[in-house]
């Protein structure tokens, strides 16, 4: 089954036109919002008000579908994260539970303390070994060329 497929459902299974066109534009994403909307107020330009209407009402004009493309600083991912934060930190009721989550939540910040400090170190040294590496062969080419240099001179020099 494609995933088009399984985005809507195909005729005689009683959804709506509607739902699925909706479904379909949804599975194409934003722009095929935009362009319904552009080519619904080029022809007949109270579908194309009721489209944008539409999309404004049902969070379409300003939501995206692939939160993750903003990366770890983007606005929305700060805002589910904040409401991870705020339900971790609220209290479920039952203080055994909320002991045990307060532990494994110092816990494993300390853990991920931990695991950043060994990649700065593993980082440093991977760094350290590329210089060395990078001054060894410097220092192997100069002696290589003064024993160059020394050989030459002694050719003009005979």
């Amino acid at each position: 089954m494609t995933h088009v497929a399984s985005t809507y459902a195909p005729d005689g299974t009683g959804q709506s036109w509607f739902r699925r066109a909706e479904a379909w534009l949804d599975d194409k994403g934003k722009g095929a919002w935009v362009a319904a909307m552009v080519l619904g107020f080029v022809f007949v330009w109270p579908v194309g008000f009721a489209l944008l209407a539409y999309m404004i009402w049902s969070k379409r004009m300003f939501a995206c579908k692939h939160r993750s493309e903003f990366g770890p600083r983007g606005r929305h991912m700060s805002r589910n994260r904040f409401r991870t934060a705020h339900a971790a930190t609220r209290s479920s009721g039952n203080s055994a539970f909320d002991a045990y989550k307060e532990e494994t939540l110092r816990r494993l910040e300390e853990e991920q303390d931990q695991f950043e400090s060994f990649l700065e170190r593993l980082r440093a040294a991977k760094d350290k070994a590329e210089f060395d590496q990078f001054m060894d062969d410097r220092a192997k080419r100069a002696a290589e060329d003064s024993v160059e240099d020394d050989t030459s001179d002694k050719k003009e020099d005979a």
